[in-house]
C-alpha cells in the first residue's frame, strides 16, 4: 500500500455565494483522519460576480490551509480548474465542484482506492444523477458515446471531471500548452493506470447550474475538434455523396429529354438540388471554420487565465 498522501483539493468558484460555506465545511470535515498526510484547499474564483469572493477571503483569513486564487473574469470551468492543477502542491489533487453534487466524503474512499491499487487516477463513474433532468441525461450519455466515437479512444463514458490525479499526471498536465483543454478528456488520453470508483451523485444543494446549454454545447465543440479529424472527414465523405447525387440527377435529367420527357422550367428538382449541394457546402465551411478558429487560438498563443490575486500561497 503507498503512504498516506499529502492532499490538495481543487475547487472552482463562480456564483457561488449560497453554497459557498457549507461547501468549505463539508470539505474540511471530509479531510478529517489518518487516510492523508496533510491537505490544502485551493479555491478558484473564476470571475464571480457575487460575494463568492468576499466569503473566499474571510475563510482563508480564518484557515491558512486554504489558499485562494482570483481569476481578472470569468475564464470559464476548464481554466479554473487548470489553474488550480498548476498551482497545486499535494502528492494527490482532487477536483470538486462547489455545488456539492459530487460529495466531499468520498475523498477518503478515492484515496484508499489510490493507495490499494498500482494506479495513478481514479475517476468517479456516476450511477445515479440526481436532479437532472431526464433531457440532460440523455444527452450526456449521447454526447460521451458520440464523443467515445469520434476520437478512436475510449474516454470513459458518464464521468465528469470528479477525480484524484496523482503528482505523474499533474505534473504531465501542466506540460500540455493548449488554450481550451477539456479536461477529463485530455486526462483519459495520458493513459497511465486508471481506475473507476462508482457512486451515486447527489442533487445540487443551492442555486442554478452555471453549466448553460451554450456552455455545454462549447465544451462539447472543444472536446468534438480538439479530440478528433472525424468530423473533417465526414465532410469529405458527405461532399463525394453530394458529388454522386449530382451525377445521379444529370444522367436522369438527360434522360427524361432526350427520350422526350416533359419538363417545367423552374423545376422542383432544380430547388432541391440547390439546397442539397449549398447545405452540404455550407456544412463543410463550417467545420473547416471551426477547425480554423482552434488553430487561432493557439496561435494567438494568449494566456488560458489571468490571476489578479493569489491569497495564502
Amino acid at each position: 500500500m503507498k503512504e498516506a498522501p499529502f492532499v490538495s483539493i481543487i475547487i472552482p468558484c463562480y456564483n457561488e455565494q449560497e453554497g459557498i460555506n457549507e461547501a468549505y465545511r463539508r470539505v474540511t470535515a471530509a479531510l478529517q483522519g489518518d487516510w492523508n498526510n496533510g491537505h490544502e484547499i485551493l479555491f478558484i474564483n473564476d470571475g464571480s460576480k457575487d460575494a463568492t469572493l468576499d466569503i473566499l477571503k474571510q475563510l482563508a483569513k480564518s484557515d491558512s490551509q486554504i489558499k485562494l486564487l482570483s481569476l481578472s473574469r470569468n475564464f470559464g470551468h476548464q481554466a479554473a480548474v487548470g489553474a488550480g492543477i498548476a498551482h497545486c502542491k499535494g502528492d494527490v489533487a482532487i477536483i470538486l465542484d462547489a455545488d456539492l453534487q459530487d460529495p466531499p466524503e468520498l475523498f477518503a474512499q478515492m484515496v484508499e482506492v489510490y493507495r490499494q491499487n498500482p494506479c495513478n487516477v481514479v475517476f468517479g463513474v456516476r450511477k445515479e444523477r440526481k436532479g437532472e433532468t431526464l433531457f440532460k441525461r440523455i444527452t450526456a450519455r449521447m454526447f460521451y458515446r458520440l464523443l467515445n466515437w469520434l476520437a478512436g479512444m475510449d474516454l470513459n463514458t458518464d464521468t465528469g471531471d470528479f477525480r484524484l490525479i496523482d503528482r505523474k499526471v499533474i505534473d504531465a498536465f501542466n506540460g500540455f500548452n493548449e488554450k481550451n483543454k477539456y479536461i477529463r478528456g485530455i486526462i483519459s488520453w495520458m493513459g497511465f493506470k486508471q481506475i473507476p470508483m462508482h457512486y451515486n451523485r447527489d442533487a445540487r444543494l443551492h442555486g442554478k447550474t452555471k453549466y448553460t446549454l451554450k456552455k455545454m454545447l462549447n465544451l462539447a465543440g472543444i472536446a468534438m475538434f480538439y479530440f478528433s479529424k472525424k468530423p473533417l472527414k465526414a465532410s469529405l465523405t458527405l461532399g463525394f455523396i453530394s458529388i454522386l447525387v449530382g451525377i445521379a440527377l444529370t444522367i436522369w435529367v438527360l434522360y427524361v429529354q432526350l427520350g422526350g420527357g416533359y419538363t417545367v422550367p423552374g423545376w422542383a428538382s432544380t430547388i432541391i438540388t440547390i439546397i442539397f449541394f449549398g447545405g452540404v457546402q455550407l456544412l463543410t465551411i463550417g467545420v473547416v471554420g471551426e477547425y480554423i478558429g482552434n488553430i487561432l487560438d493557439e496561435v494567438k498563443n494568449r494566456p488560458e487565465y489571468i490571476i489578479d490575486e493569489k491569497i495564502n500561497f
